[in-house]
């Protein structure tokens, strides 16, 4: 069985991305090569990428054409994707398709063989995967900065989720990547 795993940059007060779409420049405070290791290992680890329409739009737009040649462009390019989208009709990118229902598809591809199945980015498919009870792991890289305002990674609930460290990583830029399974997985 697959292991559905979320992961994403957040800053210290919770936001993945500033006030405006794709404004995540606090990225740059903790890139380095420590974050670039374990992102191609990342790509190792993975042979599925799972994206929000607005996560996927913006990765389609910039990976195909980034000036970068290496392990984590060739990663991005070549896995296999879905975009989950009620709206889009063509994926735009290699190696992708589209998909409306992620609930019923997720559940059926995490009884397949294969290696980890990444949500990158997508703060609003991850809150509806993780109250659909089929994350199996949350990995978020702590960014030591207070951005002050901006777009939530975790969405309002209802109830809480318990969570339980699994590991904690500092990385010399200051950054800490933690490692969480919810409860009920454990």
């Amino acid at each position: 069985m697959r292991k559905l795993v979320v992961w994403n940059l957040m800053t210290l007060d919770g936001y993945f991305e500033g006030k405006k779409p794709w404004d995540i420049d606090f990225h740059n405070l903790v890139w380095g090569p420590e974050l670039q290791k374990y992102s191609e290992q990342l790509g190792e680890e993975g042979d599925l990428l799972v994206f929000g329409r607005k996560t996927y739009e913006g990765m389609a737009a910039y990976w195909p054409t980034a000036e970068e040649n290496d392990k984590i462009k060739q990663y991005m390019n070549n896995t296999a994707k879905i975009a989950v989208s009620r709206t889009m009709k063509e994926p735009g990118w290699n190696n992708a398709r589209i998909v409306s229902d992620p609930v019923s598809e997720l559940q059926k591809l995490k009884k397949e063989d294969g290696k980890t199945i990444f949500i990158f980015g997508s703060a609003e498919l991850s809150d509806a995967m993780l109250k659909a009870g089929l994350v199996d792991e949350i990995r978020i890289c702590l960014v030591p900065v207070v951005l002050g305002a901006g777009n939530p990674h975790f969405k309002t609930a209802t109830a809480q989720l318990p969570l339980k460290l699994l590991e904690a990583t500092p990385l010399k830029t200051g950054a800490v990547i933690l490692r969480y399974e919810p409860a009920s997985a454990a």
